[in-house]
């Protein structure tokens, strides 16, 4: 039988491609140290259960396709708290960040359409990608340049006639950089110079680590047309489960377009959707005892990844990742290793393998993508193993 061929350029997600493995691997007794996915374990905030509880409609029906109006307006004052004037028709609430990112996709790119992503780059923007028959450009970075790539040359040098868009995440999914105000700006200018959409994940806004204020793209003034912002409460609310993402801008024949395909999907969740828009009623307080515990957790983590002989990696300055080079020939085959011939005291770990974090052929092959959402502690014994596995490893 024929498959599509958009489909078969895709691979699968590095974050859950050795899931089979892992649960042998636990049913053999061992304990995983889970590093590969960003799922935060940091409680959901009370009011989003309690909502749940206190549902009393008396039937579960169909939301509005655009979005029920209380999480429309609780969005709507979460902008305003930081300075952005939105109004309902500038968003669409989609089914997590992740379907606000494909239906923007099928909204703007063709078949032998290119769109310029830095490089590495969360992988599931390239499954996305590449089922509308368009292509990643990279934008290659590096950790010792602490991943900068907003720098109008380098980008500049990645357009063609065939660029449609630029999408980055602000802060950086797997890299944890931070783009400074005039870096936004700067990306911003050459998208509208050049007619492109400026895609900005910003699902990560609230997690930076030195002081710097909210920042989105939505701040600017005269980019209307070319902004498009991706928002979710998953990791900010620690809600993966809820599965409530957004799409915003304010152009509006783009929203005008992405409600088609809202429409045909009918709607996102009732329920998650009020108890989501309670979410956006948490105080300061909750924001600042994350990133407090996510430093201590980062640091824990750069402390013990700088101990082990051959490690290259970054600081991160927000979101919760690190992309980290280890002194391995393949990481996917040390992966494989790790769950199926190593343990210690009965422990292993796991990471999302790099390769498919780049979009250039042969980068990343020994790089790891590891999710600092587990505890300071746990993250000690988990780079623990990783020295002892890496040690017996090359010395198979």
């Amino acid at each position: 039988m024929k498959f599509s061929s958009k489909i078969e350029k895709c691979g699968q997600s590095p974050m859950r491609k050795f899931a089979p493995y892992a649960d042998a691997a636990a049913a053999r007794g061992l304990h995983i140290y889970r590093l590969n996915i960003g799922q935060p374990d940091i409680a959901t905030p009370k009011v989003y259960f309690d909502t749940l509880k206190n549902f009393s409609r008396p039937v579960l029906s169909y939301a509005p396709s655009t979005g029920l109006p209380e999480m429309l307006d609780a969005v709507v004052g979460y902008y305003a708290s930081f300075g952005v004037s939105l109004e309902r028709g500038d968003m669409l609430i989609t089914n997590g960040g992740s379907e606000a990112l494909q239906m923007l996709l099928s909204c703007i790119l063709d078949d032998g359409d290119e769109i310029v992503i830095p490089e590495p780059f969360y992988p599931n923007y390239a499954t996305m990608v590449n089922l509308t028959g368009a292509s990643v450009h990279p934008l290659t970075t590096c950790p010792e340049e602490n991943y900068h790539y907003a720098d109008r040359a380098r980008v500049e040098a990645c357009l063609t006639p065939r660029t449609r868009a630029i999408m980055i995440t602000n802060p950086g999914n797997p890299t944890g950089a931070v783009l400074k105000p005039e870096e936004l700006k700067l990306m911003l200018d050459i998208a509208k110079e050049n007619d492109l959409y400026i895609i900005c994940d910003e699902v990560y806004r609230e997690f930076t680590y030195n002081g710097e204020p909210l920042l989105s793209a939505l701040q600017y003034e005269g980019f209307e047309e070319n902004v498009i912002v991706i928002d979710s409460v998953s990791k900010r609310f620690s809600a993966c489960g809820a599965r409530i993402g957004m799409l915003i801008s304010r152009n509006r024949a783009l929203i005008a377009h992405a409600l088609k395909w809202c429409q045909a999907r009918l709607s996102s969740t009732m329920a998650d959707q009020l108890a989501s828009a309670a979410l956006y009623s948490v105080g300061p307080e909750y924001f600042d005892a994350m990133r407090k515990e996510y430093r201590l957790r980062r640091d824990t983590l750069l402390r013990k990844l700088r101990e082990i002989p051959g490690v290259v990696c970054a600081e991160p300055k927000g979101a919760f990742y690190v992309m980290a080079a280890l002194p391995v020939d393949d990481a996917e085959k040390f992966q494989h290793w790790l769950l199926t011939e190593f343990e210690d005291r009965g422990e292993t770990l796991m990471f999302a393998c790099g390769g498919p974090f780049y979009a250039t052929p042969g980068r990343g092959l020994n790089e790891v993508r590891m999710a600092y959402v587990l505890e300071a502690p746990q993250l000690e014994r988990a780079m623990e193993l990783l020295a002892i596995a890496i040690e017996r490893y090359n010395k198979r």
